[in-house]
């Protein structure tokens, strides 16, 4: 009796295999004649007993899965992703087969991928990437144009998360670089080595050189550290600076991104030092100085903010804003007088210290309408809120006249 059922369980099981291979065989016919839908359907029979069916088969289903899934290029991404999946199934017993089919997939993504960011579509061009990365881990190259296209596309998660794998894997981007110049056109080329040599050789190209490109770690770094600020991630964001400008201690634009940040925190202390870092590396962009103007003005330092705006409009003179900040220093200044003249009693001392005191508002508030009307002898035709603050000192001096001129100006040139 128990022969019995182990010969029907044997026929049984014959029979299921039979089956997996009929289905089998259906798929690799249908993917033949590119009807990949067919080809699907013959392969879902035979999902639910992958686990019984012998290891070349399997590694058949795998690879034919794969074929079905990429469909010669017109696979959804998911569908990509899973035959990607796919491959890394097959054993070696079908390593050409893998191999070849893996070229071919390759082959197409670097095109796609490569079109898809000259044409400006970023989000297609960053998933191509991924997918090569995906398909061959080792060129870790395909990970970070991934990353850029999603930098280009404002998709920061993603690119965060490329950049930072990036980071871990110690990826530097490093390679060596062939070029030669072109002789009709006068331009260097980068090519190939091979092709390098074979232009030379033609004469169509000389000057043929090599050259090893620059790490691409601190960029990786830089641009973790600017996507957590954007993120308003301070705390990543400070880990990530520091580590980046270990790696490229005068990168202007970390020392900026640093001096930001520290703003954010309101540590004024440092995001002025950080400043005058940077100040030290472009003496010459007023937007540096009108910064650290603006800080000083905030912490009612009117001598070092008047310093750095009137520095500002020296290198850029129709700098409107530090023209304006520049008066309000001399207003800010005048109004802080006020307190103590409102404290002050009806003594003689009192009322000579108070005339003492508004004098000395009356000339700030002069300085203050000075500071205008030299922008407005460099800069004929201002912005109305320079002429809109002048009669704001105008009328909070009394000078009517001088008030009504100035509307006059502002009314015309609206």
């Amino acid at each position: 009796m128990k022969k019995q059922v182990i010969v029907a369980l044997a026929l049984s099981i014959s029979a299921f295999s039979f089956a997996q291979k009929k289905e089998l065989k259906a798929a690799e016919k249908a993917i033949k004649s590119n009807n990949y839908a067919e080809a699907k359907a013959a392969l879902n029979q035979v999902t639910p007993t992958l686990s019984s069916i012998d290891d070349k088969y399997k590694s058949k289903y795998y690879f034919l899965q794969a074929e079905a899934l990429y469909a010669n290029g017109a696979g959804s991404a998911e569908d990509v992703n899973k035959a990607i999946e796919s491959l890394s199934m097959v054993d070696d017993s079908m390593k050409g087969e893998v191999a070849e089919l893996t070229s071919v997939m390759q082959n197409s993504f670097l095109t796609k991928a490569n079109e898809s960011f000259t044409s400006g579509n970023y989000k297609a061009a960053s998933t191509e990437f991924e997918q090569l990365y995906n398909m061959v881990p080792a060129d870790t190259t395909y990970l970070y144009y991934s990353a850029v296209s999603a930098v280009q596309d404002k998709d920061y998660d993603t690119a965060l998360k490329h950049y930072i794998t990036l980071d871990e894997l110690g990826y530097t981007g490093i390679t060596t670089e062939y070029f030669a110049t072109n002789i009709e056109t006068g331009k260097e080329e980068v090519m190939s080595k091979e092709n390098r040599d074979l232009f030379v050789k033609a004469k169509s190209h000389n000057k043929p050189g090599q050259r090893v490109t620059e790490s691409k770690q601190a960029e990786i770094t830089k641009n973790i550290a600017l996507i957590y600020v954007s993120q308003d991630k301070s705390e990543e964001a400070l880990a990530a600076i520091k580590k980046a400008r270990q790696q490229d201690p005068e990168n202007i634009d970390l020392i900026l991104s640093e001096a930001n940040l520290y703003l954010k925190l309101e540590d004024t202390e440092k995001f002025s030092a950080l400043m005058e870092e940077a100040i030290k590396q472009q003496p010459d962009n007023p937007n540096l100085h009108y910064n650290i103007g603006v800080i000083a003005l905030k912490n009612k330092d009117f001598e070092q903010a008047r310093a750095s705006f009137q520095k500002a409009l020296v290198l850029k003179p129709d700098y409107a804003d530090a023209a304006l900040n520049e008066s309000t220093t001399y207003i800010d200044e005048g109004n802080e007088l006020i307190e103590e003249m409102n404290s002050l009693g009806t003594s003689a001392k009192d009322n000579a210290r108070y005339d003492e005191l508004r004098a000395k508002k009356t000339s700030l508030f002069d300085q203050g309408a000075d500071a205008l009307i030299k922008y407005i002898e460099k800069n004929p035709n201002p912005e109305p809120n320079i002429y809109q603050q002048l009669i704001n000192i105008y009328n909070a001096t009394g000078e009517t006249a001088k008030s009504k001129e100035i509307q006059a100006k502002l009314d015309a040139a609206k």
